[in-house]
């Protein structure tokens, strides 16, 4: 039995007449009706009642419609749903994000992906440092990671969306804050609140480099993985921050954000994903990244 047996026969109990059905499919009469015999020997059973003056359907042709017309929808539609997995419009997609870009890039790129990609399931994960998200997305547990550089992993791509400058987090109670800018060398006998050393975080190390280049080493009283529980300590009075200028949308009370005097260094940020990565829905989703954040496609 083939698919157009059913079609044949659907337009044939639709139209209740073999030279309206024959029009409808464009083929000639002859061949139609020779068809549907075909698929009532197969089925060895009668299908449709006919007379000299019409065509009816027989009970088992009446449920046997109702099944074929199923089949042809459920045909149909896993056909429109391949269609749409080819081209990307369905699929799952996991996502990290690094400590600051969780605060500012997920909100909107989760609002612009549910908006324009209905059909991508995202799975979101953030506050993941560098070293975390190479790992995941080498093992195939993340898709796209945003995070930032260096990645020295042969497997994986590497795009720089942007660059962006320290500045200075503090708490409100900090005499700095009266200030608009604060100069790094101002902060040589302050405490800091720090992200991991021993991941070698990219910013800890863009950190260090900013103190030394002002004259100092910084005192580091505190290691913090994830950039809201930094950021607390900060509001907290147990030190002082430097943390990439994107950090400062995530609002907590007792802190405050004030840009660096002069220069300062800036650290990137990237999307990664694995060079052979060809799937759809990922570059779909790549590229409504790069419509929203920039950076070369």
């Amino acid at each position: 039995m083939e698919l157009r047996h059913l079609r044949y026969f659907v337009a044939v109990a639709e139209e209740c007449h073999f030279g309206k059905a024959a029009d409808r499919l464009h083929i000639a009469q002859p061949a139609l009706s020779h068809q549907i015999k075909q698929l009532e020997a197969e089925l060895a059973v009668e299908l449709l009642a006919r007379t000299t003056r019409k065509v009816q359907l027989t009970p088992a042709g009446r449920r046997y419609l109702d099944r074929a017309r199923a089949v042809l929808t459920s045909v149909e539609a896993a056909g429109l749903e391949a269609g749409r997995v080819a081209n990307g419009d369905v699929g799952r997609v996991a996502i990290g994000f690094t400590g600051s870009a969780t605060y500012e890039l997920l909100p909107s790129l989760a609002r612009v992906l549910r908006r324009d990609l209905p059909g991508i399931e995202l799975e979101l994960k953030g506050e993941l440092l560098t070293p975390d998200q190479v790992s995941a997305l080498v093992e195939e547990t993340l898709d796209i990671g945003f995070l930032r550089p260096p990645v020295r992993e042969p497997r994986l791509q590497v795009r720089i969306l942007r660059r962006e400058p320290l500045i200075a987090a503090l708490p409100a109670s900090h005499p700095l804050t009266e200030r608009d800018t604060v100069r790094l060398a101002d902060l040589r006998d302050e405490p800091f609140i720090c992200y991991p050393s021993r991941h070698r975080s990219v910013v800890y190390d863009a950190v260090f480099d900013a103190c030394q280049q002002a004259g100092f080493v910084p005192s580091v009283v505190q290691e913090v993985a994830e950039t809201a529980t930094l950021v607390s300590f900060v509001a907290g009075g147990l030190g002082v921050a430097l943390v990439p200028a994107s950090v400062q949308h995530l609002q907590i009370t007792g802190a405050q954000y004030r840009p660096l005097a002069g220069s300062t260094r800036e650290v990137q940020l990237a999307v990664v994903t694995r060079v052979d990565d060809s799937s759809p829905h990922v570059a779909k989703v790549l590229s409504r990244t790069h419509s929203l954040v920039g950076g070369p496609r």
